[in-house]
């Protein structure tokens, strides 16, 4: 097969579905979780929900239906927090997730949207240079040229075609757009619709229509919130994982997913190193030892949970492609050390401190002393 026929192949495969997706949408990858809760649940739903209020927390929090299908924890948390999060979506109230990075904003947005309207691609990415028609409505050029401004011209945007469609929209960091920008939302939010002045016309909110926003205050750069915008949007706040167990378990299966769509060795093969990964996270960002007794310093970054799991997902790479398969020190101590070490004055002399007072009279962890002494040298 030549090469322009192969690329072809694999571009009609995509198209088709075929191919497997690298990270498929949360409605595609728990299809079947969904539909078990789907023909289970008699409970009141909300205008064109796929699902009811309950079901949707059960979907995110995790359980085991009547008959016996198994549903996965997507979020590992109070579960108030989802409740709430949950009957704001029922309400005339948008959500807005807030915490700090790696709290799992996008993910719970991603799997409440699938969730509750079966599509969570309704999505605006907030960024710097985020325009306003990404949040409103833009134009087909050559048919603005041609034709002059008509329904058929206009482009909507994912939160114009969820107003229409009784959806759900998402808009991923929204304190990255600029502030003019942001305030395109407040008309959307408390009238429900959108107008189109170069039409004379308007897109109402249909029945089912809701808006999930996440943000948080930690990063560099971002616009605050109108007090105007602000008042549109229930705010729910995602915290970091209360206890070490809760966090183990939660990269231990974000990681086991990313994983399998990589053909990497499962997770629990190197269930001490995530334990310690998590460990060395926990207690660099907080300051204190796990038994209190230590103060240590803490590094400029954030060590959140997103990066435990990105750390450990390069170390079975490591162990897959350059090892035995089996999750060991060595794999995540690079890993480690550039999530630690951001500003390479401050930070390499929190983590040296750290090394010698935490790591290097800890039981157990001789090895990964050795580990990241050599690639901190």
């Amino acid at each position: 097969m030549s090469e322009s026929t192969s690329t072809t192949a694999a571009v009609a495969g995509a198209a088709t579905g075929t191919e497997q997706a690298l990270r498929p949408h949360a409605e595609n990858a728990f299809a079947a979780e969904l539909a078990a809760l789907a023909a289970a649940d008699d409970r009141p739903r909300p205008a064109r929900w796929n699902l009811s209020p309950w079901a949707v927390a059960t979907y995110l929090l995790g359980g085991t239906l009547p008959d016996g299908t198994v549903v996965t924890p997507k979020y590992v948390g109070p579960r108030r927090i989802v409740e709430v999060a949950v009957t704001t979506l029922a309400t005339d109230r948008a959500l807005l997730l807030l915490g700090v990075p790696g709290t799992a904003k996008t993910w719970v947005s991603e799997h409440l949207a699938a969730a509750v309207s079966g599509d969570s691609t309704l999505l605006v990415q907030g960024t710097a240079g985020t325009p306003e028609e990404a949040i409103r409505y833009g134009w087909n050029y050559a048919q603005l040229l041609t034709h002059g401004p008509s329904r058929n011209a206009l482009v909507p945007s994912p939160v114009m075609r969820a107003m229409a469609e009784g959806r759900i929209a998402r808009v991923e960091e929204l304190t990255r757009i600029p502030a003019d920008v942001q305030d395109t939302l407040i008309t959307i939010l408390s009238e429900k619709t959108l107008p189109i002045p170069e039409l004379g016309t308007e897109t109402q909110a249909v029945r089912g229509f809701n808006l999930i926003a996440t943000a948080n205050d930690r990063d560099r750069g971002v616009n605050d919130l109108s007090s105007a915008l602000r008042r549109r949007f229930n705010t729910v706040v995602l915290p970091l994982p209360a206890t070490a167990e809760d966090e183990v378990d939660i990269v231990s299966r974000r990681v086991d997913q990313i994983g399998l769509s990589l053909d990497l060795p499962a997770a629990p093969q190197g269930a001490d190193e995530i334990r310690r990964v998590v460990t060395v996270f926990r207690e660099l960002r907080g300051g204190i030892t796990e038994d209190g007794r230590t103060k240590v310093k803490s590094p400029s970054g954030t060590l959140s949970t997103a990066e435990a799991i990105s750390v450990v997902t390069n170390g079975l790479a490591l162990a897959a492609h350059f090892g035995d398969g089996v999750l060991r020190a060595g794999d995540v101590a690079a890993g480690i050390l550039g999530a630690v070490v951001r500003d390479p004055a401050a930070d390499r002399l929190v983590w040296q401190e750290y090394l010698e007072t935490v790591v290097r009279e800890r039981d157990g962890w001789k090895d990964f002393y050795r580990a990241c002494r050599e690639v901190s040298v």
